[in-house]
């Protein structure tokens, strides 16, 4: 049975300036596969968990295909970098997909960390190590377990692709779930 990965897109960031973001498409991977998708933080967005896990939703986790509604952008920010004031900065490596409303009535991003370079990358690769990604997942859950407000894991997916950091590592893809405005 195909499946069809539905995600109730309820987007309003390309309602706002745009020197807010840049519209930026993932950029696909080799081989994705697929470690993990939260059940039960899917079910709370309203989306199918077995969807996610379907081949077609691996891709869509991966970055390699967009679901429909999706709007796909880097954001910028401002803020103190290495002690001094930045007036841009921005998602070097995440790429915001789009907003949705959870079963609980509040708007949630969900955005693709290691999806490739953004306009913000600067000489970055856009790419995150599988280690990074498998903490974040996990220290993010634990915190939400605790009580703590926290960005959400909604998936974790491995690229087929290396990454050179220090070494060489596996590289890997999360999907994180933020409260929104």
């Amino acid at each position: 049975m195909k499946h069809v990965v539905q995600i109730p897109f309820d987007n309003t960031y390309r309602q706002l300036a745009e020197s807010l973001y840049a519209p930026q498409m993932p950029t696909p991977v080799a081989k994705p596969g697929l470690i993990r998708v939260n059940t039960a933080l899917a079910e709370m967005l309203a989306i199918d968990p077995e969807q996610l896990s379907s081949e077609e939703g691996v891709a869509v986790l991966a970055g390699n295909k967009i679901p429909d509604g999706a709007e796909p952008i880097a954001t910028v920010y401002a803020g103190h970098q290495f002690g001094n004031w930045n007036p841009q900065l921005g998602d070097g490596r995440a790429i915001l997909l789009g907003e949705v409303v959870g079963k609980d009535g509040c708007r949630y991003d969900v955005q693709l960390k290691g999806a490739g370079t953004t306009p913000f990358s600067r000489m970055g690769d856009g790419r995150s190590p599988l280690g990074p990604v498998l903490r974040e997942y996990i220290v993010s859950e634990a915190m939400a377990a605790l009580g703590v407000p926290t960005t959400r894991s909604l998936a974790a997916v491995t690229t087929g692709e290396k990454v050179i950091r220090e070494k060489v590592l596996p590289g890997a893809i999360l999907t994180r779930v933020a409260r929104s405005h």
